[in-house]
């Protein structure tokens, strides 16, 4: 009879240890968790920031203009060489960045990353201008100028090493989101992709 007492008392035994090595594996693994979240939002929260890249270009036009009466027997002129320094950054706030945290599928889901904004601030200068007394220089020039300045110096951004060395230092800070949550085992998505390195992020 004892001995079918004991053999109850260290089966519970056992039972008790199972059932509390059960709750300190489980704690240990939310804290774990828990901890593991807290360091990737702070990550998240360093990342979210304006990141610029700033250049300078150097442009010199001739402007010229005609206004034509009697048939183009007659033509007024207007004309000016322009000088255009112009400051250009483009940058992407990453405050804006949308992303979600799954804890339990240890996922840091990006959701979208804003798209660039790109800011031009010319200085325009004009020299030599000629005009006549029948076709001045107006507001309306000056500002057509501008836009168009503007406009062509956009298109030449988009094709520059300006625009590919902000996309690389926009990759460079994500990157730091992709190195904090590989060494705690996580995984990042984008676009329902895994990205497991710097040349995964497809902007």
């Amino acid at each position: 009879m004892n001995y079918i007492y004991k053999k109850l008392f260290y089966g519970l035994l056992f039972l008790v240890l199972i059932f509390f090595a059960y709750r300190y594996l489980k704690n240990n693994d939310e804290t774990s968790t828990e901890y593991n979240t807290n360091l990737i939002q702070e990550q998240v929260r360093n990342v979210g920031k304006l990141v610029v890249t700033e250049g300078h270009y150097s442009q010199v036009l001739t402007f010229k203009d005609q206004d034509h009466y009697l048939g183009g027997f007659i033509s007024f002129d207007k004309k000016a060489l322009i000088i255009v320094n112009s400051d250009v950054t483009i940058g992407y706030d990453l405050r804006q960045m949308k992303y979600e945290i799954d804890d339990k599928s240890k996922v840091i889901r990006i959701i979208s990353i804003p798209k660039e904004e790109v800011k031009i601030s010319p200085d325009i200068q004009y020299y030599d201008i000629e005009q006549s007394q029948f076709n001045k220089f107006t507001g309306s020039d000056f500002n057509a100028i501008t836009q168009k300045i503007k406009k062509d110096l956009a298109k030449k951004i988009q094709k520059s090493a300006l625009k590919s060395n902000a996309e690389n230092r926009l990759i460079s800070e994500l990157s730091k989101i992709l190195l904090v949550t590989h060494s705690v085992g996580w995984k990042v998505e984008y676009n329902g992709e895994e990205i497991k390195k710097e040349v995964d992020f497809k902007l």
